[in-house]
Protein backbone atom coordinates (compact mmCIF):
# COMPACT_ATOMS: atom_id res chain seq x y z
CA UNK A 1 0.00 0.00 0.00
CA UNK A 2 2.81 2.62 0.89
CA UNK A 3 4.63 1.68 -2.35
CA UNK A 4 1.27 2.04 -4.64
CA UNK A 5 0.80 5.52 -2.54
CA UNK A 6 4.41 6.30 -3.09
CA UNK A 7 4.35 6.46 -6.87
CA UNK A 8 0.66 8.10 -6.97
CA UNK A 9 2.87 10.92 -5.14
CA UNK A 10 5.51 10.78 -7.62
CA UNK A 11 3.34 11.08 -10.75
CA UNK A 12 1.52 13.82 -9.19
CA UNK A 13 4.25 15.61 -8.76
CA UNK A 14 5.85 15.18 -11.93
CA UNK A 15 2.26 16.30 -13.36
CA UNK A 16 3.28 19.68 -10.75
CA UNK A 17 1.58 18.93 -7.85
CA UNK A 18 3.99 20.82 -5.02
CA UNK A 19 1.51 19.14 -2.45
CA UNK A 20 2.41 15.74 -3.49
CA UNK A 21 6.07 16.65 -3.50
CA UNK A 22 6.20 17.60 -0.19
CA UNK A 23 4.42 14.52 1.02
CA UNK A 24 7.53 12.63 -0.62
CA UNK A 25 9.78 15.16 1.21
CA UNK A 26 8.50 14.17 4.22
CA UNK A 27 8.39 10.59 3.87
CA UNK A 28 12.25 10.40 2.79
CA UNK A 29 13.45 13.72 4.36
CA UNK A 30 14.97 11.86 7.61
CA UNK A 31 17.09 9.47 5.41
CA UNK A 32 18.15 11.42 3.13
CA UNK A 33 19.47 13.66 5.92
CA UNK A 34 21.09 10.64 7.14
CA UNK A 35 22.96 9.99 4.33
CA UNK A 36 24.08 13.68 4.08
CA UNK A 37 25.10 13.97 7.79
CA UNK A 38 27.46 11.20 7.45
CA UNK A 39 29.02 12.09 4.22
CA UNK A 40 29.02 15.80 5.23
CA UNK A 41 29.35 15.34 8.87
CA UNK A 42 28.75 19.44 9.77
CA UNK A 43 25.13 19.97 10.05
CA UNK A 44 24.58 22.75 8.38
CA UNK A 45 26.98 21.08 5.27
CA UNK A 46 24.45 18.11 5.33
CA UNK A 47 21.22 19.74 5.63
CA UNK A 48 22.26 22.31 2.94
CA UNK A 49 23.13 19.23 0.19
CA UNK A 50 19.70 17.41 1.33
CA UNK A 51 18.18 20.32 0.53
CA UNK A 52 20.08 20.55 -2.84
CA UNK A 53 19.06 16.85 -3.34
CA UNK A 54 15.16 17.70 -3.03
CA UNK A 55 15.71 20.40 -4.66
CA UNK A 56 17.29 18.73 -7.65
CA UNK A 57 14.71 16.23 -7.07
CA UNK A 58 11.86 18.25 -7.97
CA UNK A 59 13.82 20.23 -10.51
CA UNK A 60 14.15 16.78 -12.76
CA UNK A 61 11.37 14.73 -12.11
CA UNK A 62 9.55 14.93 -15.63
CA UNK A 63 13.10 12.98 -16.97
CA UNK A 64 12.59 10.34 -14.13
CA UNK A 65 11.15 7.57 -15.45
CA UNK A 66 10.79 4.79 -12.77
CA UNK A 67 14.08 2.66 -14.07
CA UNK A 68 15.20 2.71 -10.72
CA UNK A 69 13.04 3.36 -7.20
CA UNK A 70 12.20 6.69 -6.54
CA UNK A 71 14.33 6.02 -2.91
CA UNK A 72 17.62 5.00 -5.47
CA UNK A 73 17.20 8.04 -7.22
CA UNK A 74 16.93 10.49 -4.54
CA UNK A 75 19.52 8.63 -2.70
CA UNK A 76 22.15 8.83 -6.17
CA UNK A 77 20.79 13.00 -5.89
CA UNK A 78 21.75 13.43 -2.12
CA UNK A 79 25.10 11.42 -2.45
CA UNK A 80 26.37 13.21 -5.39
CA UNK A 81 24.92 16.58 -3.94
CA UNK A 82 27.35 15.66 -0.58
CA UNK A 83 30.24 14.82 -3.23
CA UNK A 84 30.04 18.28 -4.94
CA UNK A 85 29.44 20.31 -1.86
CA UNK A 86 32.62 18.74 -0.39
CA UNK A 87 34.73 18.79 -3.54
CA UNK A 88 34.02 22.37 -3.74
CA UNK A 89 35.15 23.48 -0.04
CA UNK A 90 38.05 21.12 -0.53
CA UNK A 91 36.97 19.19 2.53
CA UNK A 92 38.01 15.65 3.53
CA UNK A 93 36.09 14.71 6.42
CA UNK A 94 33.34 11.91 7.05
CA UNK A 95 31.42 10.96 10.31
CA UNK A 96 31.03 7.91 10.84
CA UNK A 97 27.91 5.93 12.70
CA UNK A 98 27.78 3.84 15.65
CA UNK A 99 29.44 1.20 13.60
CA UNK A 100 30.99 0.06 10.36
CA UNK A 101 29.43 -3.26 10.98
CA UNK A 102 32.07 -5.01 8.58
CA UNK A 103 32.92 -9.02 8.48
CA UNK A 104 35.86 -7.67 6.66
CA UNK A 105 37.14 -5.27 9.46
CA UNK A 106 36.10 -7.75 11.93
CA UNK A 107 34.49 -4.57 14.00
CA UNK A 108 31.90 -5.75 16.61
CA UNK A 109 31.05 -3.17 18.96
CA UNK A 110 27.01 -3.88 18.90
CA UNK A 111 27.35 -5.21 22.50
CA UNK A 112 23.79 -3.69 24.05
CA UNK A 113 25.24 -3.70 27.44
CA UNK A 114 29.02 -2.78 27.55
CA UNK A 115 31.08 -2.33 30.69
CA UNK A 116 32.71 1.28 31.04
CA UNK A 117 35.72 0.43 29.82
CA UNK A 118 34.29 -1.19 26.56
CA UNK A 119 32.31 1.77 26.66
CA UNK A 120 35.74 4.28 26.34
CA UNK A 121 37.28 1.89 23.99
CA UNK A 122 34.50 1.69 21.95
CA UNK A 123 34.15 5.48 21.67
CA UNK A 124 38.07 5.63 21.47
CA UNK A 125 37.25 3.44 18.10
CA UNK A 126 34.39 5.69 16.81
CA UNK A 127 37.11 8.19 16.64
CA UNK A 128 39.67 6.35 15.08
CA UNK A 129 37.79 5.75 11.84
CA UNK A 130 36.39 9.07 11.69
CA UNK A 131 39.53 10.03 11.57
CA UNK A 132 40.38 7.19 9.07
CA UNK A 133 36.98 8.04 7.10
CA UNK A 134 38.26 11.81 6.66
CA UNK A 135 41.72 10.93 4.67
CA UNK A 136 39.49 8.89 1.99
CA UNK A 137 38.43 10.93 -0.84
CA UNK A 138 34.91 11.34 -1.27
CA UNK A 139 34.30 8.52 -4.02
CA UNK A 140 35.81 5.93 -1.50
CA UNK A 141 33.91 7.05 1.66
CA UNK A 142 30.63 7.61 -0.43
CA UNK A 143 31.00 3.65 -1.34
CA UNK A 144 31.71 2.80 2.72
CA UNK A 145 28.89 4.79 3.70
CA UNK A 146 26.34 3.71 1.62
CA UNK A 147 27.33 -0.05 2.14
CA UNK A 148 28.23 -0.86 6.00
CA UNK A 149 25.91 1.99 7.18
CA UNK A 150 23.06 1.77 4.54
CA UNK A 151 23.18 -1.43 4.28
CA UNK A 152 22.83 -1.28 0.49
CA UNK A 153 23.86 -4.11 -1.74
CA UNK A 154 26.36 -4.09 -4.66
CA UNK A 155 23.86 -3.47 -7.28
CA UNK A 156 21.81 -0.76 -5.33
CA UNK A 157 25.07 1.23 -4.98
CA UNK A 158 26.01 0.89 -8.73
CA UNK A 159 22.82 2.09 -9.28
CA UNK A 160 22.58 4.54 -6.88
CA UNK A 161 26.17 6.21 -8.23
CA UNK A 162 25.28 5.20 -11.75
CA UNK A 163 28.34 3.07 -11.94
CA UNK A 164 29.42 -0.63 -13.10
CA UNK A 165 29.28 -2.56 -10.33
CA UNK A 166 33.04 -3.99 -10.75
CA UNK A 167 34.04 0.20 -10.19
CA UNK A 168 31.68 -0.16 -7.52
CA UNK A 169 33.66 -3.47 -5.18
CA UNK A 170 36.90 -1.91 -6.49
CA UNK A 171 36.40 1.26 -4.55
CA UNK A 172 34.65 -0.70 -1.46
CA UNK A 173 37.88 -3.02 -1.74
CA UNK A 174 40.13 0.07 -1.33
CA UNK A 175 38.18 1.75 0.89
CA UNK A 176 37.99 -0.78 3.70
CA UNK A 177 42.13 -1.71 3.49
CA UNK A 178 42.78 1.99 3.89
CA UNK A 179 40.79 2.30 6.25
CA UNK A 180 41.88 -1.25 8.10
CA UNK A 181 45.75 -0.26 7.46
CA UNK A 182 45.05 3.38 9.45
CA UNK A 183 43.26 1.28 12.27
CA UNK A 184 46.86 -1.37 12.64
CA UNK A 185 48.73 2.21 12.70
CA UNK A 186 46.51 3.47 15.52
CA UNK A 187 46.90 0.13 17.26
CA UNK A 188 42.69 -0.12 17.62
CA UNK A 189 42.82 -2.93 15.35
CA UNK A 190 44.44 -6.37 15.48
CA UNK A 191 44.39 -8.42 12.68
CA UNK A 192 42.21 -12.13 12.94
CA UNK A 193 43.98 -15.34 12.52
CA UNK A 194 42.09 -15.93 8.87
CA UNK A 195 43.57 -12.57 7.66
CA UNK A 196 44.56 -14.63 4.05
CA UNK A 197 41.25 -14.45 3.35
CA UNK A 198 39.97 -11.04 4.10
CA UNK A 199 41.41 -9.53 0.80
CA UNK A 200 38.49 -11.65 -1.49
CA UNK A 201 35.35 -10.36 -1.85
CA UNK A 202 32.33 -11.87 -0.93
Amino acid sequence: MKDIQEQQWVEAAQSGDQAAFESLVHLYEKRVLALTGRMCRNPEDAAEAAQEAFLAAWQGLASFRGESSFSTWLYRLASNACVDLLRREGRRRAAAGPSLNDEELNLDVADPAPSPQEAAERRELRQQIETGLQSLSPEHRQVLILREMHQLSYDEIAQVLQLDIGTVKSRISRGRKQLRNFLLCSGNFSVPAASKEAGREG
